[in-house]
């Protein structure tokens, strides 16, 4: 089902997408995809693949900007509407992901998780799920996480099927975009299960 939807949608969203890419070009620069490795299926590492919503800035040292002063209007509209996310279809029909499932994050979060946490690992990651249904950004580490382990152990077509319809209706009212007070979400910086602290990305 996943090569199946992930084929139709990127046939029939594939205009949207060229748009999409254009736009990026033009209001962001060069490339206009974000790549970067993420943890898949039981940790392995995969490419995740999406448009880039950020500008490419730095200060005079090199270091790139707050990320609050680097995402623009446009980019919070691909994120708003989720338009950022298509690409990730590729990586469905690669087989690295699934189309509902927990969200892919940081390599360098693996150490940090508690053992109950790391259960998110044992599916594909999606590039919709649960917790993004649930509240997105707006929950915290630990809500989303015990969202994840929940979906890993409840998972069905009934429940996906559920979470893919939901999907549209917070895409459509644009819930949960940011965490509180954050352009976007804080870094994860460890379970406080078992006390590992991490740096921020």
């Amino acid at each position: 089902m996943d090569i199946v939807i992930s084929g139709l949608g990127l046939l029939l969203l594939s205009p949207v997408m060229v748009v999409t890419y254009l736009l990026v070009r033009r209001y962001l620069g060069g490339p206009a995809f974000f790549r970067q490795v993420r943890p898949g299926f039981e940790g392995r590492p995969f490419e995740m693949l999406k448009f880039r919503t950020m500008l490419d800035a730095h200060d005079a040292a090199g270091t790139p900007l707050p990320d609050s002063e680097r995402l623009t209007k446009f980019g919070r509209f691909l994120r708003a509407s989720s338009l950022d996310e298509l690409p990730g279809l590729l990586n469905v029909l690669k087989g690295d992901m699934s189309i509902v499932g927990p969200r892919p994050l940081l390599m360098a979060y693996l150490p940090l998780y508690s053992a109950e946490q790391n259960r998110r690992h044992l599916v594909r990651p999606g590039v919709t799920g649960l917790a993004q249904v649930s509240g997105r950004n707006a929950l915290s580490w630990e809500e989303k996480f015990k969202l994840d382990v929940w979906y890993v152990d409840n998972q069905s077509l009934l429940l996906d099927l559920k979470i893919i319809i939901l999907t549209f209706k917070k895409v459509f009212l644009r819930e949960g975009i940011n965490q509180e007070g954050q352009a976007t979400m804080e870094a994860f910086k460890g379970s406080n299960d078992n006390e590992i602290d991490g740096e921020k990305k």
